[in-house]
């Protein structure tokens, strides 16, 4: 069975990761799609973030990275897919993410939404806070695969000049 992880990946984070590796042990192939996210302005461009999440799933062989516009459930059936995986921290994510997947299934009752809890390690991991941490100079460590704390800093670094 084929599934979809969408997500801006603005960075891909640990908790990313975590969700992607399980979704992976469950389902025989899995995308993960990378959404250029209108609603927010990004740190890192979609061609970035699917290089990123590319190098960070490489131990992963049924896994493969893709970038989509448009409807998610329109994608997903372009695939051949019928399952969406949303990874969740915490109650306050469920609320949202119940009603996308509420709208997904009006939209296509083909396509079926799978809710996975994040590692209780990173309930607390959003790739804004990461984001807002890189910026202000401090440890991202551990929050993300090593490549992506690589170029947080490459970016920040650009930003401040140096």
């Amino acid at each position: 069975m084929k599934a979809v992880v969408p997500g801006s990946f603005d960075p891909v984070t640990s908790g990313h990761i975590d969700v992607i590796e399980r979704a992976a042990r469950v389902f025989g192939e899995v995308i993960v799609a990378v959404a250029p996210n209108l609603s927010k302005r990004t740190l890192f461009t979609v061609e970035e973030r699917v290089q990123m999440l590319r190098e960070a799933t490489s131990h992963l062989p049924n896994v493969r990275v893709d970038a989509f516009e448009g409807l998610l459930v329109d994608y997903v059936q372009s695939l051949g897919a019928n399952v969406i995986v949303k990874g969740l921290r915490a109650v306050s994510d469920f609320e949202f993410e119940f009603q996308m997947a509420l709208m997904n299934r009006n939209l296509n009752p083909g396509v079926e939404t799978v809710f996975m809890m994040t590692g209780a390690e990173y309930s607390y991991l959003s790739s804004s806070i990461v984001r807002e941490i890189a910026a202000l100079g401090g440890s991202v460590n551990g929050l993300v695969p090593k490549t992506v704390e690589y170029r947080l800093r490459e970016k920040f670094s650009q930003a401040a000049g140096g």
